[in-house]
């Protein structure tokens, strides 16, 4: 089973958000810590960071989507190098 992406909580008072951007599409490879999505409220803008490594394996809100706090963004596979190397790596 996959790391979930979830949104985060935003503060005592806001208990949804809108999804504005992703960095990163399904079958990428992404690295523990890095932006995945974007999300934005009407007071904030927050950059959600991947879990863990691995490969994006699904976005489960596309950009213009509302989510609640807690909601399922998207799910990595840990560990999947995945299908589309983000970064081109010379050789050594």
């Amino acid at each position: 089973m996959g790391v979930e992406i979830k949104v985060p909580t935003l503060g005592e008072s806001v208990t949804q958000a809108t999804v504005s951007k992703w960095f990163k599409q399904a079958g990428e490879a992404v690295a523990q810590d890095e932006p995945l999505v974007e999300i934005e409220t009407d007071k904030v803008t927050v950059e959600v960071n991947a879990p863990a490594s691995g490969a994006l394996a699904s976005i489960a809100a596309p950009a213009g989507s509302d989510v609640q706090v807690g909601a399922l963004l998207g799910v990595i596979e840990a560990g999947a190098a995945g299908t589309k190397p983000s970064v081109a790596r010379g050789e050594p």
